[in-house]
């Protein structure tokens, strides 16, 4: 069960230059144990939710808005040009300037999906800034993984994935989807957007069975912001370099890690939760044997914050 509600006592806008300024808050205890929390998506933003996965009194929560996200500016529901000096290594670097402006000397790391792809990148390039890991949704930046989201499953649900394919021009459905989407997703034609969105989104709740959609997708400004972002970063192999993230796993030798999965979360069809635990020195995974790529299950809910509480008391 998370832990009740709470509320930032600090936030703001950091200018992390490019144009972009994102959004940051803080929560808990001010003296606590550090954490940042990296949202998934691209795109997704920080949400309430994020907050409880963590005992307030023992935790400093710090939660960010990647660019073009969420309450950061510019959205990528509004514009284009929120698209630009967005990469990996720009995410990464806010990361530190937050860490920097907040006096944080090492924190923890948790998230999800790409928020774990994100994660790891960073405590590979930071190793000495991270006291733990924690991370579900298991994801990094191997191009099968982008290939499995954007063609692989598709005989598993061939409806919805002929649907998906149809709403690209015929000349790109045998090719990049993702370019070709990101390519719609950016026509500055609102009709010609915001029908590549739609379909963006509906595939991506199709690939999640017997879990309603996300109500965020009945929003054209998120919708759109979201499937310009992901489209944005999938088009480009996340902007890293395909399978570094397992090659370069040793870096994060000492740090404590718990991997949480979904036994039932598609993605691990390409083998992802099982790789990392091997290339990690010090992994734990965790199994989850009756929740997907989701956190709204009470037996996710329960590994995430076991891990965080065992976390909580150490340095």
């Amino acid at each position: 069960m998370r832990y009740p509600e709470i509320e930032p006592y600090d936030s703001g806008l950091l200018d992390v230059g490019d144009g972009h300024q994102v959004y940051w808050e803080t929560c808990g205890n001010p003296d606590g144990k550090p954490v940042a929390v990296l949202h998934g998506g691209p795109g997704t933003g920080c949400s309430e939710g994020m907050r409880q996965f963590f005992d307030p009194a023992r935790y400093r929560i710090v939660l960010l808005d990647q660019r073009g996200s969420g309450r950061s500016i510019p959205h990528a529901g509004d514009t284009v040009e929120a698209l630009k000096a967005n990469t990996a290594a720009h995410l990464i670097s806010d990361f530190e300037l937050l860490r920097e402006k907040l006096e944080i000397d090492r924190w923890q790391l948790f998230g999800g999906s790409w928020g774990c792809v994100l994660g790891l990148a960073y405590a590979e390039k930071h190793p000495e800034r991270v006291t733990e890991i924690v991370m579900m949704g298991l994801a990094t930046d191997r191009q099968a993984e982008i290939d499995l989201l954007t063609g692989g499953l598709g005989g598993m649900f061939p409806e919805e994935y002929a649907r998906f394919r149809e709403a690209v021009p015929e000349n790109d459905r045998d090719g990049d989807l993702a370019a070709a989407y990101y390519r719609l997703l950016t026509d500055p034609d609102p009709a010609v957007h915001e029908a590549a969105a739609q379909a963006w989104c509906t595939w991506e709740s199709a690939m999640q069975p017997g879990v309603p959609p996300s109500p965020k997708f009945d929003d054209p400004r998120f919708r759109l912001g979201f499937a310009r972002l992901v489209t944005h970063y999938f088009s480009q192999g996340c902007f890293l370099e395909d399978g570094a993230i397992l090659r370069d796993a040793a870096k994060l030798d000492g740090i404590p890690v718990v991997l949480v999965q979904g036994v039932l979360d598609l993605s691990s069809l390409v083998g992802t939760p099982w790789l990392l635990e091997r290339a990690i020195p010090a992994a734990e995974l965790i199994l989850v044997d009756d929740a997907g790529h989701t956190t709204a299950v009470a037996s996710m809910e329960e590994a995430l914050i076991a891990a965080t509480d065992k976390f909580a008391t150490l340095p």
